[in-house]
């Protein structure tokens, strides 16, 4: 269960995992409950998995909800295992899939539901979730910690699962940056990147505001932003408010990332709340220097070439920083990340081993 196939970092972590299993053992299929989003559906189908659409859940669908799981696991009773990448409603169904046999995982990809409302109403639901699943993951100890309480990330059916990349692909390669920069129409421009959804959580607005700061110290300057969402409107109208708009690359949604992450000369990444942040392993995977809010776990930092500064600071400081780094001399990182366990090629072994070995158990 993941709840959309939009490019994003539990989306992506997973798809990244169901490339490199050896799918005559293993195969994945996936429920969605907004099929709106769709990037990574033609794959998937291409890959041997099955994409089923279940109801949104808006509050008041309850029995709905409940009635319909019900109904999937009759119609289906070839799954041995659920893991739900979803956490706000899961508590719904992980006990319906357990009436049934099948043996439940919940993964925490978050630290924070936001504010409002609607995080109050997910915070409630998810409570019960740490004593409905038979396994427990997260993609860093906080977001275990957070989603799951501290009992249990002790035990031993709470596991880290790193958010893995492919670091051949990643690697830097010269050659990929001066193709990219060229098809990009960036020449001589110092390019500061953003990658990511374009949501409150990913404090686009600051980006902006960073930019800002620096093209008011440095001509030849241009912003890669990459990534679509809720937000992409309101960011493209204030930054041509700001008088920005010109020197902006809006790339949208991009499957190529590791060639943006090449073309850039320095990485942006100021979330209000991570559970780990896939889009900072990548960029240091490339080799590129990397300024990241307070709120980035300190899992995600496998590089010295990582610099964290507080949001308060503001971001005429920020911006000093990246400029500080625009002579920056990119290093191969591969064995750092490997080491730092980050390697998708262990991980996919790893899981596709523990998927086995407790669907044999069943």
């Amino acid at each position: 269960m993941i709840g959309s196939l939009e490019l994003g970092g539990s989306q992506s972590m997973i798809m990244n995992i169901y490339r490199k299993i050896d799918r005559e053992k293993l195969q994945f299929d996936f429920i969605v409950d907004h099929p709106d989003r769709m990037y990574f559906a033609d794959e998937i189908h291409k890959l041997g998995g099955k994409i089923f659409i279940m109801p949104t859940f808006v509050g008041s669908n309850v029995l709905e909800i409940r009635k319909k799981w019900k109904k999937f696991f009759l119609d289906h009773q070839e799954y041995k295992i659920l893991h739900s990448h979803v956490r706000s409603y899961a508590s719904l169904y992980l006990p319906i899939a357990k009436k049934f046999g099948i043996t439940t995982i919940i993964h925490s990809h978050s630290t924070s539901n936001g504010r409002g409302a609607t995080a109050l109403i997910k915070n409630i639901l998810q409570i019960p979730l740490r004593f409905q699943a038979d396994y427990f993951m997260a993609c860093s100890k906080c977001a275990g910690q957070w989603l799951f309480g501290k009992r249990i990330v002790r035990q031993k059916n709470f596991f880290i699962i790193r958010n893995a990349i492919d670091l051949e692909q990643f690697a830097y390669n010269e050659d990929v940056r001066i193709k990219t920069r060229k098809e990009l129409g960036i020449e001589k421009e110092f390019v500061l990147g953003f990658l990511g959804r374009v949501t409150a959580p990913k404090n686009p607005w600051f980006v902006l505001d960073v930019f800002n700061e620096i093209k008011q110290r440095k001509k030849n300057v241009k912003l890669l932003f990459v990534g679509d969402g809720e937000l992409l409107q309101e960011i493209k109208e204030s930054a041509k408010d700001k008088g920005l708009a010109k020197d902006i690359i809006f790339t949208g949604t991009k499957g190529n990332t590791f060639e943006l992450y090449a073309a850039m000369d320095a990485y942006c990444f100021p979330s209000l709340w991570e559970g780990l942040g896939i889009s900072l392993i990548e960029a240091q995977a490339s080799g590129v220097y990397c300024i990241c809010s307070e709120n980035i776990p300190d899992e995600a930092i496998v590089t010295d070439f990582v610099e964290k500064v507080k949001l308060d600071k503001g971001a005429a400081i920020w911006a000093r920083k990246i400029l500080q780094h625009q002579k920056y001399n990119r290093k191969c990182t591969s064995d750092l990340i490997r080491k730092a366990g980050y390697d998708i090629r262990e991980n996919a072994r790893w899981i596709q081993k523990f998927y086995l070995k407790i669907g044999k158990s069943i």
